[in-house]
């Protein structure tokens, strides 16, 4: 989007605005400004023409210039139908200087997750990555996963979709309880949780159905960064939302904001949302862990917690800063996780 366009769209987000007064404004001739009402018009924007001026009264489903439109965070955005990998193109951005842009696709064909895992990012999702350049030391660049998990889920609420958020990187929506358990002092896929357990029947775990997750994965977040020992350079949340995505589409324990609310979200307004509770809560670190335990669907649950050093099982009990989970194992002691899987553990 040309920055004459950008600025004539941000002119009109107040209401009417007249042709001459816009010229001024934009410092360009009465023709340009219509030259450009008519450009956008073609791109399926509503702008409608009376006694008071320009005025907007319809907005594209989705794209660049429609995200910005009215959005409350000093974001830019560049728009793509479809690309690799939106984080690969915010490093690019990243390598030419700049910042607060956020690179948004419709289609995702290369993504990635955490351990380089696959993401499929099949048309109808919201693929997102955040170029920031916070000016916080490398140790704290978890939080800002956090506020990503948090401004996602907040807008899903808002969209009427009960989501929560796992620790360290996904958003889920809680599935139904589990049919299937393990009885007790059984050998199955649920042992290797079992070992550190009593033979008590109480103990057995069950992870069947997405147990282990906690429910049906909404969203993953993959947070990028480089940087020296005393400050970041840049940072990017890359953030894959299931939006109007159909459920032939997702892979198995995955849902999507289309088959939840059985109707397809404005991805328009979703990711406005997103980007502004982010904005909101980067400019105020201290204030995301909070935001984060109001929507944690993995505090009070058992967990299981796969680390470089070792596996961890017990209750997690709480988040510090800048992100590590805190887990009371049996014997009473408090581990402090910063990196690791995370299962939830469902006792029978």
């Amino acid at each position: 989007m040309t920055d004459t366009r950008r600025a004539l769209l941000a002119a009109l987000a107040d209401g009417p605005v007249a042709g001459p007064e816009l010229a001024d404004r934009l410092h360009v001739s009465r023709a340009a400004v219509w030259k450009q009402v008519e450009s956008l018009r073609e791109a399926g924007w509503g702008i409608e023409s009376s006694d008071d001026g320009y005025r907007v009264v319809d907005v594209p489903e989705f794209g660049g210039a429609a995200i910005e439109f009215g959005l409350d965070a000093p974001f830019e955005i560049e728009f793509h139908d479809s690309i690799g990998s939106t984080n690969e193109r915010a490093r690019e951005l990243a390598g030419e200087g700049r910042k607060d842009v956020v690179v948004v696709a419709d289609e995702q064909t290369a993504g990635r997750g955490r351990l380089d895992r696959g993401w499929s990012g099949p048309p109808g999702g919201i693929y997102t990555s955040i170029l920031i350049r916070p000016d916080v030391p490398p140790a704290h660049t978890p939080i800002f996963t956090l506020a990503a998990a948090v401004g996602v889920t907040r807008a899903a609420r808002e969209a009427g979709v009960d989501a929560s958020i796992k620790w360290p990187n996904d958003v889920l929506v809680s599935s139904a309880e589990p049919e299937v358990t393990l009885a007790a002092g059984s050998k199955a896929a649920g042992d290797a949780a079992n070992e550190s357990q009593s033979d008590s029947s109480d103990d057995v775990l069950v992870l069947d159905n997405n147990a282990e997750r906690g429910g049906k994965k909404l969203c993953g977040i993959l947070t990028e960064m480089e940087g020296e020992a005393d400050r970041v350079a840049w940072l990017i949340p890359g953030i894959g939302i299931n939006a109007n995505v159909v459920g032939d589409d997702l892979p198995d324990g995955a849902t999507s904001l289309l088959l939840e609310r059985g109707e397809p979200v404005d991805r328009r307004i979703f990711t406005q949302r997103l980007l502004e509770t982010f904005d909101e809560l980067r400019s105020d670190p201290e204030s995301i862990l909070d935001a984060w335990r109001e929507h944690a669907a993995t505090l009070g649950q058992r967990v299981r917690v796969e680390t470089p050093g070792g596996e961890i099982v017990g209750e997690a009990v709480d988040v510090e800063f800048p992100g590590a989970l805190i887990v009371e194992t049996d014997d009473g002691e408090r581990e402090r996780v910063t990196a690791g899987d995370c299962e939830h553990l469902r006792p029978v």
